[in-house]
């Protein structure tokens, strides 16, 4: 018989010998296993060391050698209901289920003459402390964040919306890993077609393992033109960003062991959102964000737009003539360019591998090799390293990391255009980006540019301006 269709047998030994060859629990030193005497029948416990709550697996214990057989139930289903104090208790009789509950940190009884076996899930998995994420950091609002265990993530959800319309279904994909994946929405504002969509999909995942958590699981969902660099899924390791896009309607997918949620379907419009936006008042939130979309503009526009002007210089007016590079190139302005984009890249990655106590003498180190001494040298003029120090710096305007890097690529192919092409090829970038962005689509289908395309006045005034909450608004009409 196939392991998919194995139930349980009528025999305990045989269940006994099934799981234990299959577990190889003779190998396997997390996974505790133990015949004992309840009730005058014979019993098998299975669990994984450090899954399990040590003191309620022990009150649990010395209540089950405690009962006598003239008290014993008859069948599984009475034994649940009447002699396990425990809330969390289920039925199964499914071997498949039994060890991948098993495999999930749940505690596994079985005992003779039953026909299934009892599941109490008494977990509880390793995780850090609850506490604000080094990335979605925020001026003014909450300091909690996401961890990589699902449950806790679930709850911070659910401690911000306390509607029986949130929903929060549990589904799983790899066929080794079996991940936990929780899907979340509210129940009268999803759309249902979409929803059906998302959960097709997961379900019919063919692969063995989600390693990268999320970035695998997005890239099962959706697999789309490699060569289109600008993101169709936006994450966030902020619980209150995560119940507020619920709120509005979105879907929250949270993968066990990833410490952030995945948020869709979504436009260009709502990459540019942050969570500041909302925690300051109307013309603040609607300054910070306006001043986020010029600066998401200025990274892309700065540098080729500099090179053109170099490459023609008789199109600067006099009074910014002192833009106009008056030390010797040793090396084309092109090359300059690339090479610090390469360049800022290395320091990134750099900055994450180097241990805390270096950080800081590095980091001088770096700063004056690359700022003072590569102008000094030659090989950098100072008016490309100042542009490109602001690209740097302004890249991180960005919650996400995915638009950055799609506004660096396309910088730097406009880049290479201008200074093949001059003014055709500086034109040519720019519609090659606009060109991107219109071709690309959300998960759901939409345009990635709405409610520009297609136009929606009132709502596109909601993406650029930080209007006041629906809340504000109701108590002012009363």
């Amino acid at each position: 018989m196939d392991e998919k269709e194995q139930k349980l047998d009528a025999d305990f030994q045989k269940n006994v010998d099934y799981l234990n060859e299959t577990l190889a629990v003779n190998t396997n030193y997390d996974i505790v296993y133990r015949i004992m005497e309840m009730g005058g029948k014979k019993t098998a416990w299975y669990f994984i060391d450090g899954f399990c709550k040590d003191e309620l697996m022990q009150k649990l214990l010395q209540y089950f050698i405690t009962i006598k057989p003239e008290d014993m139930p008859k069948d599984a289903h009475s034994m649940s209901k009447k002699c396990v104090p425990y809330v969390e208790v289920d039925l199964v009789d499914s071997m498949d289920k039994i060890i991948h509950s098993l495999l999930s940190g749940i505690f596994i009884l079985i005992i003779e003459g039953y026909d299934k076996a009892l599941l109490i899930d008494a977990r509880t998995y390793p995780a850090r402390g609850v506490e604000e994420p080094e990335k979605d950091k925020v001026l003014r609002g909450s300091k909690d964040g996401f961890v990589e265990t699902v449950v806790l993530n679930t709850a911070l959800i659910r401690r911000r919306i306390r509607s029986t319309e949130l929903r929060m279904e549990m589904l799983n994909a790899g066929k080794s890993s079996k991940t936990d994946i929780a899907v979340c929405y509210m129940d009268d504002r999803v759309d249902k077609k979409f929803l059906k969509q998302i959960k097709e999909r997961i379900n019919s995942l063919a692969v063995d393992a989600l390693t990268l958590n999320q970035e695998s699981l997005a890239e099962c969902l959706y697999t789309s033109k490699w060569y289109n660099p600008f993101p169709k899924f936006r994450y966030t390791e902020r619980p209150d960003t995560a119940a507020a896009q619920i709120l509005e309607g979105n879907i929250i997918i949270l993968v066990d062991n990833s410490p952030s949620a995945m948020v869709l379907p979504n436009s260009l419009f709502d990459m540019l959102e942050e969570a500041d936006d909302y925690y300051f008042p109307p013309i603040t939130g609607s300054y910070l964000r306006i001043t986020r979309i010029m600066i998401a503009l200025l990274t892309f526009f700065l540098t080729p737009t500099y090179l053109l002007l170099m490459k023609n210089t008789q199109w600067i007016p006099d009074s910014f003539s002192f833009i106009i590079v008056r030390e010797t190139m040793n090396i084309p302005l092109i090359f300059q360019f690339l090479m610090l984009e390469l360049a800022i890249d290395g320091l990134r990655l750099a900055a994450v591998n180097t241990p805390n106590m270096l950080s800081t003498p590095l980091s001088v180190l770096a700063a004056l090799v690359l700022g003072e001494f590569s102008v000094k040298s030659g090989w950098f003029n100072s008016e490309v390293m100042l542009y490109m120090a602001f690209v740097a710096v302004a890249n991180y305007t960005q919650a996400s990391y995915e638009l950055g890097y799609a506004l660096k690529f396309m910088r730097m192919i406009t880049l290479v255009l201008t200074a093949i092409f001059s003014v055709y090829g500086y034109i040519g970038g720019i519609l090659l980006c606009l060109l991107a962005i219109i071709k690309n689509k959300t998960v759901s289908g939409q345009s990635y540019l709405y409610p520009l395309i297609p136009l929606n006045l009132k709502q596109l005034s909601k993406r650029i301006f930080r209007h006041r909450l629906p809340g504000a608004l109701d108590s002012k009409k009363q």
